[in-house]
């Protein structure tokens, strides 16, 4: 199997992220995203650490995360396993929002850790498409049991958070989602991901080529086992591999293999704290708002910045975003 090793590769095989892209990224935690936080009653937690990523989920009731003057703060109690949370070390945090497809994804370090909480500074903040969450039918749920194999969870899974760090410990969190058996398949100690048509920021992937150690924490929408796999990951486009994962006679553009080091499911009380698909839809989440908001705080400089900050509406973002999911699902 041949594999993706450079950033040029990487480049040459998914395109470039432009501007406008680029400019969804803000330094800091804007109302946008606080209120967002205060709707979401559920997160994955990627930390950074020695021997690589770890991926945990924290959960309770909506609001249960603070925001800071420079971050979030998450009670300890919230956290399925805070055993990697050290001081300094990089964090990243993929929040949900009941009802609503796009995810907010915000990165940074551990600033403090309490007795009760730790707190996290955020340093990087963006809103994340639907389309994990739209290919995966997260909110539809499904059964509340899965396999307690841990090799036939995770080929049952919908939907996963894939952990990985770069060279300096910098942690990214990046959401998977697919249809049951189309999304990752384990195989000989051998973990196989899809991966589908994205914002092509590519942090995940660039992170892999740099250091490849990476976590995964999957999940049956419905159900309240989580599985957490650990293993040393490549890309690779090689035609056989991605094979495997068509869906509608699209292939996936990449796919993410990773040689597990472990691999375990374990009952999530932050799943059942959440509650995340027996209540109601998040109110007053507005995706395209966000967004807007974000690339008008966006530092970028620039003529092209600048006009783009000038010309951006609301409503045009909103058409953008679900015609791109029409067409551009796979």
């Amino acid at each position: 199997m041949q594999t993706i090793g450079s950033v040029k590769a990487l480049e040459d095989c998914i395109g470039v992220a432009g501007t406008p892209v680029k400019m969804k990224i803000i330094d800091h935690l804007d109302d946008a995203a606080a209120g967002w936080i205060a709707a979401s009653p559920f997160l994955f937690l990627g930390l950074g650490g020695p021997d690589g990523p770890t991926a945990t989920a924290a959960g309770g009731p909506a609001g249960f995360v603070q925001v800071t003057a420079t971050g979030v703060s998450i009670p300890l109690e919230a956290i399925d396993d805070p055993g990697a949370l050290s001081v300094g070390v990089g964090a990243g945090l993929l929040f949900l929002a009941p009802g609503i497809g796009e995810t907010l994804r915000a990165n940074g370090r551990i600033a403090a850790l309490g007795e009760r909480h730790v707190e996290i500074a955020v340093e990087e903040c963006f809103v994340h498409c639907a389309k994990a969450l739209i290919r995966s039918d997260f909110w539809a749920g499904g059964k509340a049991q899965a396999p307690d194999d841990p090799a036939a969870f995770l080929d049952a899974s919908r939907f996963l958070a894939l952990v990985t760090m770069d060279a300096a410990g910098q942690i990214d969190v990046s959401p998977k989602g697919d249809p049951a058996g189309l999304l990752v398949r384990m195989r000989d100690g051998r973990a196989t991901l899809a991966e589908r048509p994205g914002n092509r920021l590519a942090f995940g992937y660039r992170n892999i080529i740099e250091q490849p150690k990476v976590a995964a924490l999957a999940l049956a929408p419905g159900c309240n086992r989580t599985a957490v796999l650990r293993g040393r990951a490549a890309l690779t486009a090689d035609e056989t591999v991605r094979g495997a994962f068509v869906v509608d006679g699209r292939t996936p553009i990449l796919a993410t293999v990773i040689e597990a080091d472990s691999l375990q499911t374990t009952l999530s009380a932050a799943l059942e704290r959440s509650g995340l698909w027996s209540g109601l839809p998040a109110a007053d989440i507005d995706p395209a708002g966000a967004l807007v908001a974000h690339i008008k705080l966006n530092r970028i400089e620039g003529v092209e910045a600048t006009l783009l900050r000038l010309a951006i509406k609301r409503d045009l973002v909103h058409g953008g975003l679900q015609s791109n999911y029409r067409t551009d699902l796979y």
